[in-house]
């Protein structure tokens, strides 16, 4: 069945200013958020793994906050539920500036993004609860509580682990933004998932326009894990009263964090390696190991991610065999990138080995 798309002009128009309102604001208020950085010292320096080569302020993920503050503040509603994500949103910000100034362990960031999660959880009752698909139904009771906590920190981590050039983690965020606005607006559907997901468009658009290569400003872990910890919320929104669509969707757009993260574990693990040790070898890696410049790199990525959300809209329209044809084109070009990069297997030492 085909969803018929009308279009409310009130509508438009307020979806048109929750995303101008954030994002004014945040172009206007991030060179105050650069000097604030360069005072408290929460910089960037250049180091042997990283791409930039001089220190960057790393605080743009206190602006994108702002941004969505002032959003909510004009554009939502009052509620226990979004009580929670603010409260969350709060810990999770300030775990990651602390970790901007200061670089604290993994062990820390962990606990700070678990005590986030947990609020959700308990205090938002935000939770996966049941999914029915293919004509079986499943409630997972008390399982809910940890499967949605490992489902958060899933998410804050894939874009914190993507967070590594300019551009990439705020461009791939703004595309899921976009895209759950677009189902959400297609549906019929005006609830905090579509009010949180047009804010925080206007406020990583905000970003981009300094983090673009060449970037002026990062966003931090006090960003990369504030959008995964939207990210997670909004599509657990839209995980009430679950299918295998509402389920699929979201992680097909986060397609490239997801696939970014999974080869990153299986890298590590076939060398022997922490899961959590720095390495060369994400996607975006393997992109400049052939002379891609950083701006060449970014738009590739995003434009494969544009593909995922595409395929998405395309599917929940209605047209499932287009929406197939879309997805089997971009698993072909995956299994491609695999194979012919270093992202999984160290192709070179294979050879050695087979030649033996």
């Amino acid at each position: 069945m085909v969803i018929e798309m009308t279009f409310d002009q009130d509508l438009l128009s307020r979806i048109v200013l929750m995303v101008m309102v954030p994002f004014v604001f945040v172009v206007l208020v991030m060179p105050y958020i650069k000097r604030l950085a360069n005072k408290i010292g929460a910089v960037d320096m250049p180091r042997s793994r990283h791409i930039h080569t001089k220190p960057t302020p790393k605080l743009g993920g206190l602006a994108i906050f702002l941004g969505f503050l002032l959003g909510y503040m004009i554009f939502g509603t009052h509620s226990s539920m979004m009580n929670a994500v603010l409260i969350g949103s709060f810990l999770i910000v300030l775990i990651g500036v602390i970790d901007d100034m200061v670089e604290l362990g993994a062990k820390h960031k962990f606990l700070g993004q678990l005590a986030a999660a947990l609020v959700i959880v308990c205090y938002g009752n935000i939770l996966i609860e049941d999914v029915s698909a293919f004509g079986i139904y499943i409630n997972f009771s008390w399982l809910s509580y940890p499967l949605t906590v490992f489902f958060i920190l899933g998410c804050i981590n894939c874009i914190n682990l993507i967070d590594g050039i300019d551009g990439l983690s705020g461009g791939i965020s703004s595309i899921y933004f976009l895209t759950i606005g677009i189902i959400a607006t297609m549906q019929g559907k005006t609830g905090l998932d579509f009010i949180m997901a047009f804010i925080m468009l206007g406020s990583t658009l905000g970003f981009l326009v300094y983090n673009f290569h060449p970037a002026t400003i990062f966003a931090g872990d006090s960003g990369s894990m504030f959008m995964g910890f939207i990210i997670s919320i909004i599509a657990l929104l839209g995980f009430k009263n679950v299918t295998m669509t509402s389920l699929i969707i979201p992680l097909l757009v986060l397609a490239i964090p997801i696939l970014d993260t999974l080869f990153a574990i299986l890298r590590r693990t076939l060398k022997h390696e922490k899961i959590s040790q720095a390495d060369r070898f994400h996607i975006h890696h393997q992109f400049l190991n052939r002379n891609f410049s950083q701006s060449a790199t970014v738009l590739i990525i995003l434009g494969v991610d544009l593909l995922f959300s595409a395929a998405s809209i395309i599917y929940v329209l209605g047209d499932n065999k287009l929406g197939y044809i879309v997805y089997g084109i971009l698993l072909v070009i995956v299994l491609t990138f695999v194979l012919t990069t270093n992202v999984i297997f160290d192709r070179k030492a294979l050879k050695k080995l087979f030649k033996k």
